[in-house]
């Protein structure tokens, strides 16, 4: 199954502006709504025979998300491309400081840089960055991308988070509603190194969760102690006896000495918020 064309040839016409001149791309994919939404405009534009997705397998990436990515990369009518990236080997990533992503980004690009763009025959690469992102403050990963030269068509073309979601529905995107998904470094505590136990420990946690029907959720690694961040309307559902040893059982399957709930819900970026102050 492909992804349905949007309505109109003309629903974006800036992004095709953005991709004129190219006849192969790559793009830097991780199956959420911003890149997909990207691969499926450049598909229209240039063909699934000339869109390459990009998907950097690491420790930091939820192995949820990587079978996610393939079966959007399906819909579309793309296949992915996989490449393993070294992150965790870098002492300025592990140490786990407000540049962390910067770093990350910095070596997928890297890894792109040097072993795909030949082997591909691409001309540009580009990522999902959309207008809203441009204007934060807090995402580093947009440094690397200036550094190596990645497009950002998306942004360029104005497409707020709203813009991209709404293109997602067009398109027939499973991921149109789909909620911001970070890696898995990101619950760690900004200070505290990344390490691939710890990174184990939240996937299969997490994992569990998703599988006992959570719509979301963020594992915040605390040494032996698991802090559960679920939808605030889900909240009940975690206090469930039956529910509630599940989860718990889960936790110290994966390692935890104790598991908890936040009784504040999810709050995405939480660690970086209260780096910057607002917290």
């Amino acid at each position: 199954m492909t992804a349905r064309p949007a309505p109109t040839d003309t629903a974006h016409p800036t992004v095709a502006e953005q991709l004129a001149g190219i006849s192969r791309l790559g793009v830097a994919y991780s199956g959420g709504v911003d890149s997909a939404v990207l691969v499926a405009l450049a598909v229209r534009e240039l063909g699934a025979e000339n869109v390459v997705p990009l998907l950097g397998i690491s420790p930091s990436l939820a192995r949820r998300e990587r079978r996610l990515a393939h079966e959007v990369a399906a819909v579309i009518g793309v296949e992915v491309v996989e490449i393993e990236t070294h992150e965790g080997e870098n002492p300025d990533y592990r140490k786990n400081d407000a540049a962390r992503c910067f770093h990350c980004k910095d070596e997928l690009f890297t890894r792109i840089d040097e072993e795909i763009i030949a082997q591909h025959c691409l001309d540009a690469v580009a990522y999902g960055e959309n207008a809203d992102d441009a204007q934060r403050h807090d995402r580093p990963g947009a440094g690397a991308a200036t550094r190596h030269q990645v497009l950002r068509p998306l942004a360029r073309a104005g497409m707020t988070k709203a813009d991209v979601r709404a293109a997602a529905r067009e398109l027939g995107l499973p991921v149109a509603d789909k909620p911001a998904a970070p890696c898995l470094a990101s619950r760690v505590p900004f200070g505290e190194p990344v390490t691939p136990e710890k990174l184990r420990q939240i996937d299969e946690l997490e994992d569990a969760v998703f599988a006992a029907g959570f719509s979301d959720c963020r594992v915040r690694h605390h040494g032996s102690i698991a802090r559960l961040e679920l939808p605030s309307d889900e909240l009940p559902r975690a206090l469930e006896p039956e529910l509630r040893e599940q989860l718990l059982r889960a936790g110290k399957q994966a390692g935890f000495a104790h598991v908890t709930v936040d009784l504040d819900g999810i709050r995405s970026g939480l660690f970086h918020l209260q780096v910057v102050g607002r917290g």
